[in-house]
């Protein structure tokens, strides 16, 4: 997703803006006269890790069906500002009690009345202990929220059919700016009667619907078409989505190619060097919203207490970012000084303790030492990752600088798909360390810092736990000016640059490809097509 090559000092999302693709071929607006409204767009993506249901759809393959076929109250338009989409006002006096009053006489795709329960339960359900979802964190800052016990919501409550109240247990003054995540959609009360079948073949309420019962074809594809219900600002200028979970990048660049794809969102690592005059002005290349790194769970030998510390110190020193961001991806990566984002406001690459992020040989060396005199180095390090995702690339580059500069044995382990992968994970039978990295759900330094990093938060994989790190969130997402927060966020990020609960890598641009029959394609702040603008004919 980038135009113009990622610098490596803070872009704001103003400054950025909306880059669509322009150029004889494929990025210009198509003539009214020659779209066919009714084309199908083909794209690409991965086997969703869950059942469809929005509270536990936390991964990028699942979250752009899910984003497609549902409508929050708002959304987020291509510079990250967000936009009242099912509410008609979010109000509040104090930060701390917002009344939302949702459009009246909405509905799901099947005509079942959306109402002011249609979120509620929703929320309710995501939020429920027993209810195992992984986007249960994102309700933590609602009255009767528990990681402890069964408890319901006790801060949200129905006042009619389109208004209901919610109820924080501290002042939130970007609440709002939160409602467009996946978390925050409603659902059918059908949903209820059977949450897993309903996760196969969901009825929605956004711009787009499932092409029938039998629309998600299992590590295929998934086929979604217009929903006539839809009554917001993403109305569809195409007939529907075609949505292929290629086994690698490859397989979908080769289809871009051949013209058998409208449009790729990530180019494979090894046509980096080929793929801009391969493509020509149907390139796609510019900043987004997206961090790699490796997570190394404490709970691995060697990694726990100050040996665990020493060594992760020590790896990062030994991964030399500048070179592989400059061989492997040919400048689309720009290393990493954060846990964030150049593109969001209050990003900074002179925080305190950011050398950590520096090719160190000599440094690096000297910490794995230390960590050997604490208990001796045993094994081998390796990289989990998944196959089909265009990783195998870093992951070498990266293991062979780690290997080089510390003289141990390192590897990647590919998993082949990345379902499989985030099932390892997440239900912590994985025994390494492992590709991670964060896509944002909404354009705030927060969204990037809790959901991964917090105690027992729902994307907190590597199981990191700090009392001084939370506190800072809290007080951070506590403030009324978001200069005052994002200083706290930033002190926030001083303790993970101490302790590397992950190691950050680079930031990505989004590096894609349009089809010389498609218009109008815009990628947003996130790195995600805008997909209902695409026309094509």
């Amino acid at each position: 997703m980038n135009i113009t090559k990622l610098g490596v000092t803070a872009i704001t999302l103003a400054a950025i803006g909306a880059l669509t693709l322009s150029g004889c071929a494929g990025g210009g607006a198509a003539p009214a006269s020659k779209a066919n409204a009714d084309a199908i767009i083909s794209t690409n993506g991965s086997e969703p890790q869950n059942p469809l249901i929005p509270t536990t759809t936390t991964e990028t393959g699942g979250g752009k069906i899910v984003n497609s076929i549902f409508a929050g109250l708002v959304y987020y338009d291509a510079t990250g500002a967000t936009v009242n989409d099912v509410a008609e006002a979010i109000t509040t006096d104090d930060n701390t009690t917002y009344t939302i009053k949702i459009k009246p006489g909405l509905a799901f795709s099947d005509g079942q009345a959306l109402t002011s329960n249609s979120f509620v339960d929703a929320w309710q359900y995501g939020a429920l202990l027993s209810n195992g979802q992984l986007g249960s964190s994102f309700f933590s800052d609602i009255a009767g929220y528990s990681v402890e016990t069964d408890s319901p919501l006790t801060g949200l409550t129905v006042v009619d059919d389109t208004t209901f109240t919610v109820a924080l247990t501290a002042p939130l003054a970007d609440f709002p700016q939160r409602l467009g995540f996946a978390a925050f959609y409603p659902l059918p009360a059908s949903a209820f009667a059977d949450m897993a079948a309903f996760g196969e073949s969901p009825i929605g309420n956004g711009p787009y619907m499932l092409d029938g019962p039998k629309a998600w074809k299992h590590n295929e594809k998934i086929d979604l078409v217009v929903n006539p219900s839809y009554d917001g600002g993403r109305k569809p200028k195409n007939g529907g989505l075609s949505i292929t979970f290629y086994a690698n990048e490859g397989a979908a660049y080769s289809d871009l190619l051949a013209n058998n794809l409208d449009v790729l969102d990530s180019i494979p690592d090894s046509a980096y060097g080929t793929y801009e005059s391969d493509l020509g002005d149907r390139v796609v290349n510019q900043p987004a919203a997206i961090l790699q790194a490796v997570t190394i769970p404490a709970r691995l030998p060697h990694f726990s207490g100050e040996e665990g510390t020493l060594r992760r110190r020590a790896l990062s020193m030994a991964i030399n970012r500048e070179e592989i961001t400059k061989i492997i991806f040919s400048g689309t990566r720009t290393p990493a000084s954060d846990f964030t984002s150049p593109v969001l406001d209050g990003w900074s690459d002179t925080l305190t303790g950011a050398d950590v992020l520096t090719f160190n040989a000599k440094q690096a060396k000297k910490l794995w030492a230390e960590a050997d005199a604490i208990s001796p180095w045993t094994g081998s390090f390796q990289i989990a990752y998944n196959a089909d995702g265009g990783h195998q690339g870093w992951v070498d580059a990266a293991s062979n600088s780690i290997k080089n500069t510390l003289g141990i044995d390192a590897s990647g382990a590919p998993t082949p798909t990345f379902a499989q992968a985030r099932t390892a994970i997440a239900d912590r039978s994985i025994q390494t360390a492992f590709r991670s990295g964060w896509q944002a759900d909404y354009p705030s330094l927060y969204n990037f810092l809790q959901p991964s990093y917090a105690t027992k938060a729902g994307s907190n994989d590597g199981e990191y736990s700090n009392p001084e790190f939370d506190a800072l969130l809290a007080r951070g997402s506590a403030e009324a000016d978001l200069t005052a927060a994002n200083s706290d966020f930033q002190k926030a990020q001083e303790i993970l640059l101490q302790d590397l609960p992950a190691i950050p890598l680079w930031y990505a641009n989004v590096t894609g490809g349009v089809g010389p029959d498609v218009h109008g394609v815009v990628f947003g702040w996130d790195s995600v097509p805008l997909f209902t603008e695409i026309t094509k004919g």
